[in-house]
C-alpha cells in the first residue's frame, strides 16, 4: 500500500510500485492511478481507456454552469435475480472463452470424464455461442424498402387555385404527350395553371430564379403548389431539380414543390427502372423534405404509359394532404414507399459466396475499404486490387499491403481515379489472366456535405462523379466478365434522406436504383445502404455525436461484415442496415411533418403515433401555442416564446435544459452549423405551425431575434396594433410602484409623465379638447396644448432650484404644477 507519512517523491515511487504490482484489485488500481496523477506523473490516458469504449466529454466551462455528469446507478436487482444472471454471465463466459476448467466449475462437474466430455462438446458450442449472437444482433440491422398498394380516392379529385408548372423546353416523343397531358388533367381539375418553360442550357440558379419570379409577378395571388415537369426532358435532371429547389426559395415562392419521375423506382415486382439516373431527384426530395418543410411536397413516379386513369390518380396524390410524399402511379393504383424488417430467417442462403481470383474493391485504401479488404482476405481472397486516387501513398497503405499479405492474398495498390472511364479501362486491363476479375465492391466515396440551400453545381458534381460516373464506368467495363459479385455501398441517408446531404444522398439513391436496373439486367449486383460504422465515420465528431442523439448508432465493423456475407450469401440487390434506436430516431425523423415511410416497422409505428403529441408537449406541455399565447401581455408572450426557443436549442445542441443557452448569444457562438439551424428550424416549426424559412438562424442570429420573430408571426395583430403600446405602460407602472427614488427624482418624473400626457391629448384630440387633472374637489381642470404643457415645462426649469426645499414646500410646488389648488 501506499503510506501516508511518506514525503511526495517516496509518495509516487510507492504508487507506481502498487500499479506495477496490481496491488488492491482495480478499485486500488484506479485509486492509485489517480492519486500518481494529481502529483505529477504522466498518464497516457489514451492507453489507459483503450479498449474500454469511453470516450472524452466536455465538461463545462462556466464556473457556475451546475451539471451532473456520472452515470447513474442501476436500480438494484433482488438477490435471487443477481445470482442467477451472475451464474448465466459466468456459463456463457466459459463457453465463449473455450474455458473447459471454469465451465466445470459453473457445472459442478468435478470427475475426469464429466470434464473430458465438456472439452469434446464445448468448441462446438462456443461456435454456436458466437455465431447465435452475431446473427440476432445483425437481423435487427436489416430493413428493406417495399411499396403498399393505396386505395383510390373515393371522388373525383379536383384542385384548387394557381399552380406553377416548371415544363421542359421541347420535349421530344412520349415526353412532350406526357407534358401536355399533365397540363390539360390538371387545367381540367380546377387548377389555375400557369406555365414556365426552361430550355436544357438554361437551368441554372439565377435563370429559373428570374422565370418564377416574373411567372409570379404576373398573377394576382401566390401559388398553391409547383409541379415540376423537368426530369421528363433531356439534360441533367438532377442539376435542374436542384437548382429549381434553390431558385423557388430565392423567389420567395412558400408553396410545396412536387417533382415528377418517370421509371425511376421498381414498385413492383413487373416494374424495371428505365433510368437510374432519376433516382437522384429521389435521394434530393427525402433530404429537401427535411430540410424545407412546407416548401416540399414530395415524388410521384409515372408509369411508362400515361393514361386518363393514372393522371387522375396523379391528381389524386397533388390533391391529397400531403402526408404521401413518395408514390409510384402504376396501372394497378397508387403504391405508396414503405420500410420493413428483412430477416434473415425470411431470406434463405443461397450460396456460400467466397471471393475467387481478383477482387476489386475502390477507396480501398479507405478506413471504410481497408476493412471489407481484410474481409476478403480472411475469407481467402488470391489477390486484391485496391484502388485510390492515391493508390500507394495513401496513409496506411504500406502497412495495410503487409497485413492483408500475411493473412495469404496478393496485393496491388493502385493509383485510379475510378470516375476516370479510360484509368479505369487501363486498370481492368491489368488484371492478370490467371486470375480473372470475378467481383467489384465500389466503396470510394468523396464527402462535401451543406445543405440544398447553399450547395454548388461543382459541389454536387466532385460528389456525384464518384457515385455516378464511377458506377456507369464499373458496370460498362466489366459487363462482359463473369462476375460473382458486383457490390455498391451506399449510405442509409438514401433510404430515409439526411439533413446537410443533398449531394450526398442522391448519389447513393442513383446506386440503389443502379443495382436493380444491374438485376433486372440479369447481371450480379447488391446495394447496401450502410448505417455509420464505429470508428470510421467520425464517432467522436460532431456529425457522430448528432447521429447519436437522433438514434443512429454506430455499428461494429465486424458486425456490418457479417451483415455483407448474410447479403452475399442471399444474393440479394437492395438492402438498409442500420442500427436504430426507433424511439429517438422517430421523434427526430418526425419532428417537422408526417414519415409514412415507418408505418409498417411496428417499433417505430407506436412512436409515430404519438409523436406529434409528444413533440408538442416536449415545448409546450400539449396546449397549442398560439392558444397559450392569446391573452398574454407582451412581456409574457416574449418570456414563453423566448423559453421554448432556449428550450428547442437545447435539445439540438444536447443540453438537459434551457440553462445553458443564452438569449442573446449568437448561434455561431453557441455551436450551431447548418445541420443543426436546420434541425431547430424543424422543431419551431413543427410547434408553432408557421413555415420557417431554411436561413431561419441566419436571418435571426440569437435565440431573442427568433423569439421575436415566432411572436411576429403566431400574433401578427398584437404586434401591429396597439397592444404592445398599452403593454408599455403597464411595465411603466410597475416600475414606478417598485420605484424608491427621492423626492426630487420623483419631482422630475412627475413633471414629465404630466408633459408627455398633455402632449398625447394634443395628438390624439382632432377637437383640441382634452381633460387636465383632477382638482382636489374632484372637478377637471382645463388644460391645453399651453396649459398643462405649459406649466410642466415651467415647473421641470425650477425643480433644480428645489434641491433644498423641505418635504412640505417640495409637494406644494409639485400640486401647484399639476393645477391642483
Amino acid at each position: 500500500g501506499i503510506q501516508e507519512t511518506i514525503d511526495d517523491a517516496g509518495r509516487e515511487a510507492a504508487v507506481l510500485g502498487s500499479l506495477r504490482r496490481g496491488e488492491g484489485g482495480p478499485e486500488r488500481f484506479w485509486q492509485s492511478l489517480a492519486e500518481a496523477f494529481v502529483r505529477g506523473v504522466a498518464v497516457d490516458w489514451d492507453a489507459v481507456f483503450a479498449g474500454t469504449g469511453a470516450r472524452r466529454v466536455d465538461l463545462p466551462t462556466y464556473a457556475f454552469q451546475s451539471q451532473r455528469y456520472w452515470p447513474e446507478a442501476a436500480p438494484a436487482e433482488p438477490e435471487a435475480l443477481r445470482a442467477e444472471s451472475a451464474t448465466d454471465a459466468r456459463f456463457w463466459d466459459a463457453v465463449e472463452r473455450e474455458d473447459v476448467t471454469a465451465l466445470a466449475e459453473v457445472l459442478a462437474f468435478d470427475t475426469p470424464d464429466g470434464v473430458r466430455s465438456l472439452g469434446t462438446v464445448l468448441p462446438g458450442l462456443s461456435s454456436w455461442r458466437r455465431q447465435s449472437r452475431e446473427q440476432s444482433t445483425v437481423d435487427g440491422w436489416r430493413y428493406r424498402v417495399t411499396w403498399k398498394a393505396q386505395a383510390d380516392a373515393a371522388a373525383t379529385p379536383r384542385l384548387a387555385g394557381a399552380w406553377l408548372v416548371v415544363v421542359p423546353d421541347a420535349p421530344a416523343g412520349p415526353a412532350a404527350d406526357t407534358a401536355a397531358a399533365v397540363l390539360r388533367t390538371l387545367a381540367d381539375r380546377g387548377a389555375e395553371v400557369r406555365t414556365v418553360t426552361v430550355a436544357p442550357d438554361a437551368a441554372d440558379r439565377e435563370t429559373l430564379t428570374t422565370a418564377v419570379k416574373g411567372a409570379n409577378d404576373a398573377a394576382a395571388t401566390a401559388p398553391a403548389g409547383v409541379l415540376s415537369l423537368l426530369a421528363l426532358g433531356d439534360g441533367d435532371h438532377f442539376a435542374a431539380g436542384l437548382a429549381l429547389s434553390q431558385a423557388l426559395g430565392d423567389a420567395d415562392v412558400a408553396a410545396p414543390l412536387w417533382c415528377l419521375t418517370r421509371g425511376a423506382v421498381a414498385a413492383g415486382r413487373s416494374d424495371r427502372i428505365e433510368d437510374p439516373a432519376q433516382a437522384l431527384l429521389w435521394g434530393l426530395g427525402r433530404v429537401a423534405s427535411m430540410e424545407q418543410g412546407g416548401r416540399w411536397g414530395g415524388l410521384v413516379d409515372l408509369p411508362p404509359q400515361v393514361d386518363d386513369r393514372a393522371l387522375e390518380r396523379l391528381v389524386a396524390v397533388l390533391a391529397g394532404d400531403g402526408t404521401e410524399d413518395q408514390v409510384a402511379v402504376r396501372p394497378s393504383g397508387l403504391l405508396v414507399r414503405r420500410l420493413v424488417r428483412a430477416r434473415l430467417d425470411g431470406t434463405p442462403e443461397v450460396r456460400d459466396w467466397r471471393p475467387t481470383g481478383t477482387t476489386l474493391v475502390t477507396g480501398g485504401t479507405g478506413a471504410l475499404g481497408a476493412h471489407v479488404a481484410r474481409w476478403l482476405a480472411e475469407n481467402g481472397a488470391e489477390h486484391l486490387v485496391l484502388a485510390g486516387r492515391r493508390g500507394p501513398d495513401a496513409p496506411g497503405a504500406d502497412a495495410l499491403r503487409e497485413e492483408l499479405t500475411a493473412l495469404g492474398a496478393e496485393v496491388t495498390l493502385a493509383a485510379c481515379d475510378v470516375a476516370d472511364r479510360d484509368a479505369l479501362a487501363a486498370l481492368l486491363a491489368a488484371v492478370p489472366a490467371d486470375r480473372p476479375l470475378t467481383a467489384v465492391f465500389h466503396a470510394a466515396a468523396t464527402v462535401d456535405d451543406g445543405v440544398i440551400e447553399t450547395l454548388t453545381p461543382e459541389q454536387a458534381a466532385a460528389v456525384l462523379r464518384v457515385k455516378v460516373d464511377a458506377t456507369r464506368h464499373l458496370h460498362e467495363l466489366s459487363r462482359g466478365l463473369d462476375l460473382s459479385a458486383f457490390v455498391l455501398f451506399s449510405s442509409f441517408a438514401a433510404t430515409f434522406g439526411a439533413p446537410g446531404q443533398g449531394n450526398q444522398a442522391p448519389g447513393n439513391a442513383f446506386l440503389d436504383a443502379f443495382a436493380e436496373y444491374r438485376r433486372a439486367a440479369g447481371l450480379p449486383a447488391t446495394s447496401l445502404a450502410w448505417g455509420p460504422w464505429a470508428s470510421v465515420d467520425g464517432d467522436d465528431s460532431a456529425a457522430g455525436d448528432r447521429m447519436r442523439r437522433h438514434g443512429i448508432l454506430a455499428m461494429r465493423p465486424e458486425r456490418t461484415l457479417a451483415a455483407l456475407r448474410h447479403a452475399l450469401d442471399r444474393d440479394e440487390t437492395t438492402l438498409t442496415v442500420v442500427d436504430m434506436d426507433w424511439k429517438r430516431f422517430t421523434l427526430a425523423f418526425t419532428a417537422d411533418r408526417a414519415r409514412p415511410l415507418l408505418l409498417e416497422l411496428p417499433e417505430a409505428r407506436r412512436v409515430i403515433e404519438t409523436a406529434e403529441r409528444e413533440t408538442a408537449e416536449d415545448l409546450t406541455g400539449g396546449v397549442p401555442l398560439s392558444r397559450q399565447l392569446a391573452g398574454l401581455p407582451e412581456v409574457e408572450q416574449e418570456r414563453l416564446l423566448l423559453d421554448l426557443v432556449r428550450t428547442a436549442v437545447a435539445a439540438v445542441l444536447g443540453h438537459a435544459d434551457l440553462t445553458a443557452v443564452e438569449a442573446g448569444r449568437a448561434f455561431k457562438e453557441l455551436g450551431f452549423d447548418s445541420l443543426t439551424s436546420v434541425e431547430l428550424r424543424n422543431r419551431l416549426g413543427a410547434v408553432s405551425g408557421l413555415k420557417l424559412p431554411a436561413s431561419l438562424v441566419f436571418d435571426h442570429p440569437t435565440p431573442a431575434a427568433v423569439a421575436a420573430y415566432l411572436r411576429a408571426g403566431i400574433v401578427p395583430d398584437a404586434v401591429a396594433g396597439g397592444a404592445p403600446l398599452l403593454e408599455e405602460l403597464d411595465r411603466l407602472e410597475q416600475v414606478l410602484e417598485q420605484g424608491t427614488a427621492d423626492n426630487v427624482v420623483r419631482a422630475r418624473v412627475t413633471m414629465r409623465l404630466q408633459a408627455l400626457l398633455a402632449k398625447w391629448n394634443d395628438s390624439g384630440d382632432p377637437a383640441g379638447v382634452q381633460a387636465g387633472p383632477a382638482s382636489p374637489d374632484g372637478s377637471e381642470a382645463a388644460a391645453g396644448p399651453a396649459g398643462a404643457a405649459g406649466d410642466a415645462d415651467d415647473v421641470l426649469d425650477g425643480v433644480e432650484h428645489l434641491q433644498d426645499a423641505t418635504d412640505e414646500e417640495l409637494f406644494a410646488f409639485i400640486n401647484k404644477g399639476l393645477g391642483r389648488y
